[in-house]
C-alpha cells in the first residue's frame, strides 16, 4: 500500500467510526518543495492528522484550513511560498511554493 493509499484508509477508517474528515492534496510544487503532487494529508474535526503535505513547515496552517473546510463544507485552495532570498532562514536550499487542495469527505 502507498502512502497516499494508506492516508486514505485512515480517512475512510475514521469516516466509519463517525468522524467528519478532510483531506488536503498537493497538486502543484515549483522550486523547492518537500512532497511531491499527489501527497495527501487528513484530518478530522477534533484535529487528528494522518499523512504530510509538507514534511512539517505548513501542516498547522493546512490542518487549521481543513478544520474550516469541515465546518462550512467549501473546499479550498491554499497557496504556501517562499523567495529564494528568505528560504535559507528557514533551511531550504532555495525558495518554492506549493499548492494544496482541501475537501471535506462525505
Amino acid at each position: 500500500m502507498t502512502e497516499a493509499e494508506d492516508v486514505l484508509a485512515t480517512a475512510a477508517a475514521w469516516r466509519a467510526a463517525g468522524e467528519q474528515v478532510a483531506i488536503a492534496t498537493v497538486t502543484q510544487t515549483w522550486g523547492s518543495s518537500p512532497r511531491p503532487a499527489g501527497s495527501r494529508m487528513a484530518v478530522t474535526a477534533g484535529g487528528r492528522m494522518a499523512g504530510s503535505v509538507s514534511g512539517g513547515c505548513i501542516e498547522g496552517a493546512v490542518a487549521e484550513a481543513a478544520q474550516r473546510t469541515i465546518t462550512t463544507g467549501t473546499p479550498q485552495l491554499l497557496e504556501f511560498g517562499i523567495t529564494n532570498e528568505r528560504a535559507w532562514e528557514v533551511g531550504l536550499a532555495c525558495g518554492g511554493r506549493v499548492k494544496v487542495f482541501v475537501e471535506k469527505l462525505s
